[in-house]
């Protein structure tokens, strides 16, 4: 069981208030901002350290001790980038004069490409018949997920966003969907046709059938009420699974990202859409486009495929 000292847990206690009140950040994002530093804290306890005179040794230790009990690259950069948080936060606030943090990146290997799907197998999924159900509720159902997976894939939206969408929120007239991202930070989505034709039958055929009483979100359950984020990871693996792909929603948001990189969307595009705070962010999707230029030049360049002769 992991021990928390008072200094720790008082200075925590400050962190969290900060990213709630002035950062704007959702319980969510505050929850594993503070898991992972409690578990940094954890760790410090080792070396009788607390967090406010950690040194650069120990975040190297720390990051190290992730690998060795088979943390995945993303995991160890996601707490790597809480580190980081936390420390600029405490020098702003004058609790420490010097950064354990700084000039600690990340190595090439640990900056890899999320996983997505090809795209005929998210054609399969998106394919799925809405015609099964057998009654007006298990159509609606059928409208519903069917609606969810173009938003996912076509609006690369993050799961908290896509069940945090009000009604009022979709404009299909318009071709766009307001949204609101990480902090709380609002964005506007182009609505490809494929998308609109989903959630106009959706809202027209699916979404009736399903309400008991009045909500405001756009996707609902069986029973009328606001969806959570475990019922659409759900959805998406079963869904995936039938054509026998096991995804998820994460993967259909980063193949929206890929698929469009490949089609030769620049990278301000994919990161607006996305809605990615800091380029750097959206630049792992660069050797996308650098292997995609490759393949192209190497199928219609003239002299691309001559093989060398021998002298």
């Amino acid at each position: 069981m992991s021990f928390v000292s008072s200094a720790d847990q008082l200075v925590l206690s400050g962190f969290t208030s900060y990213l709630k009140v002035e950062k704007g950040l959702s319980p969510l994002s505050v929850e594993a901002y503070r898991r992972d530093l409690m578990q940094f804290s954890d760790h410090l306890q080792k070396n009788r350290r607390g967090l406010a005179n950690a040194r650069r040794e120990d975040v190297r230790g720390f990051l190290d001790q992730l690998f060795a009990h088979a943390a995945d690259a993303r995991t160890v950069a996601r707490k790597l980038s809480a580190l980081r948080g936390f420390y600029r936060y405490l020098l702003l606030d004058h609790g420490i004069d010097r950064d354990p943090t700084l000039n600690i990146e990340l190595p090439k290997q640990w900056k890899v490409l999320p996983k997505s799907l090809a795209r005929d197998e998210v054609g399969n999924m998106l394919a799925g018949p809405v015609n099964s159900a057998r009654n007006q509720r298990s159509l609606a159902l059928e409208l519903r997920d069917q609606a969810m997976l173009e938003m996912l894939y076509g609006a690369a939206l993050r799961v908290s966003e896509l069940v945090g969408v009000d009604i009022q929120d979709v404009k299909l007239e318009l071709g766009y969907v307001l949204v609101r991202g990480k902090g709380d930070k609002e964005r506007i989505v182009p609505l490809g046709k494929a998308a609109q034709q989903a959630l106009d039958r959706y809202l027209k055929d699916g979404r009736p059938a399903l309400l008991e009483g009045r909500s405001a979100k756009l996707f609902i359950t069986g029973r009328g009420r606001q969806l959570t984020r475990q019922r659409v990871w759900q959805m998406v693996k079963r869904t995936s699974g039938a054509v026998g792909r096991h995804a998820s929603p994460h993967m259909l948001r980063h193949s929206c990202a890929t698929h469009m990189v490949e089609n030769g969307a620049d990278l301000r595009t994919v990161q607006t859409i996305l809605g990615h705070a800091d380029i750097s962010t959206t630049q792992i999707y660069t050797h996308v486009a650098l292997d995609h230029l490759r393949g192209e030049f190497q199928r219609h360049h003239p002299r691309a495929r001559i093989k060398a002769t021998s002298s």
